[in-house]
């Protein structure tokens, strides 16, 4: 086992809630509620409909829970299905040096865990959870690093989810590392950008991400070997020898709109136009979007399907402008298909603008230019998505309002109130049946 692995195992092992810093504890807490809203807001979702069923048919069994319906499944099967509801709508938390989605690759894997192990306390739950965010956040960074394509993810969140789910299980070090060695080998290697070329249901390969994760861990419970896993592949060791020092946990965007995090800087951008400039839809004649290539590559012809809208930057961009807001009710039918918001997407144009593709995977910048029907020009200027850090990132009750947003239509907005309250309060639970009640949905 080499010197960074093994740190990586000790880390993940060894750390306790009391050792977490204040802001760290307190930003596992936001993390949970971010989380936990994209993934009941994704549970209503067309994939949802397939997951459940897939999850119930293939994975049967009575260890875990599928999140708002209340169906049980084995541990794998459960997180399979809520892997791919907490991505569905692409709402959920994101790391801008992984290009991806920590947060959903970590919640349901320590949701399975927590219930295949039985008696989890609410500060063992979010300890789990930060290893999940740690973990994961530098696996994919050294993944990143040692392979040319940009891969999905789902194909370094399921080491990070293995850990989660191990420490939870009670693994010990050697098991730890065939765990994760198990979770790398058999994680999803998805391409991204093909992805994004030909949006689908696959989304950010999430979902069996953290099916593998949660396999891996109890199949090195039971003896299953794994390789080394890539900790020690890292060139910059820095990376894994400031586990518990540097928490980047604390370094996470979050996501005001459902929509791929390359065309929401446009988004603020259209809206702020809009708003300074008192315009109208109908005003509008043209919406150029210059930022980096990558974005361009988003499809920006009429979505046939939920995922298509979310990876579009003109689709979002139309939306807001028509609704002054992007989530559930603007990416599913009958919105997705409105006449009046695909006429103004038709007004919507991509370029490439080199200045932004330099700066990108580090920022990703947009500016939006408006022309108006009367010969008007206005322009955004060089903008960032909103709730970036170090500066913009949302207070709690930004992240309260989103939560009540995604989940009110779905367990009723009292519950979702209450459920808020619960999590602030997750350290001091005694079992973590407060989630799983907490996310039930009410009975129409």
């Amino acid at each position: 086992m080499g010197e960074l692995t093994s740190h990586a195992i000790d880390f993940t092992l060894g750390v306790r809630w009391d050792d977490l810093p204040a802001g760290v504890r307190h930003q596992a807490k936001r993390c949970l509620m971010d989380a936990l809203g994209a993934m009941i807001a994704g549970s209503q979702t067309p994939v949802a409909d397939i997951m459940r069923k897939t999850a119930m048919e293939q994975f049967g069994g009575d260890q875990a829970t599928i999140m708002v319906t209340g169906q049980r499944a084995s541990a794998a099967g459960a997180a399979l299905a809520n892997g791919f509801f907490g991505n569905a709508l692409d709402i959920d938390d994101g790391y801008r040096n992984v290009k991806g989605h920590p947060g959903a690759c970590a919640l349901p894997p320590v949701l399975a865990a927590a219930q295949l192990a039985g008696e989890c306390t609410g500060p063992e739950f979010l300890t789990a959870l930060v290893v999940g965010y740690e973990l994961g956040i530098r696996a994919g960074v050294i993944r990143h690093a040692t392979y040319e394509a940009y891969h999905s993810s789902g194909s370094w969140g399921a080491i990070g989810g293995a850990a989660a789910a191990g420490k939870l299980l009670g693994l010990t070090a050697v098991q730890l590392f065939n765990a994760m060695g198990a979770a790398e080998y058999h994680a999803p290697i998805a391409p991204m950008m093909k992805g994004i070329d030909t949006p689908s249901m696959g989304k950010d390969s999430i979902g069996w991400g953290c099916m593998v994760a949660v396999l891996s861990a109890v199949m090195a419970r039971d003896g299953f070997t794994g390789i080394c896993p890539l900790f020690d592949d890292v060139l910059d060791d820095s990376w894994v020898k400031n586990l518990g020092h540097r928490w980047e946990i604390l370094n996470l965007y979050f996501k005001p709109y459902s929509a791929c995090r390359w065309g929401q800087p446009a988004v603020a951008g259209a809206l702020n136009i809009v708003r300074d400039h008192h315009l109208k839809p109908a005003q509008i004649k043209r919406i150029r979007v210059r930022t980096f290539e990558a974005a361009t590559r988003l499809p920006s012809g009429h979505p046939r399907n939920t995922e298509e809208a979310q990876y579009s930057l003109a689709f979002p961009v139309a939306a807001a402008l028509l609704d002054g807001e992007v989530g559930a009710r603007q990416v599913l039918p009958p919105r997705l298909t409105d006449p009046d918001l695909l006429n103004l997407l038709d007004r919507v144009s991509t370029e490439v603008a080199d200045e932004f593709d330099a700066e990108f995977p580090a920022k990703a910048p947009a500016e939006v230019i408006v022309e108006t029907a009367a010969g008007e020009v206005f322009r955004s200027g060089r903008i960032e998505a909103l709730w970036e850090p170090p500066d913009t990132l949302p207070s709690d009750a930004d992240l309260q309002g989103k939560f009540l947003w995604l989940t009110g239509p779905i367990i009723g907005k009292g519950k979702a109130s209450d459920l808020i309250e619960k999590i602030w309060s997750a350290d001091q639970w005694a079992s973590i049946d407060p989630i799983f009640d907490g996310c039930r949905a009410r009975v129409a």
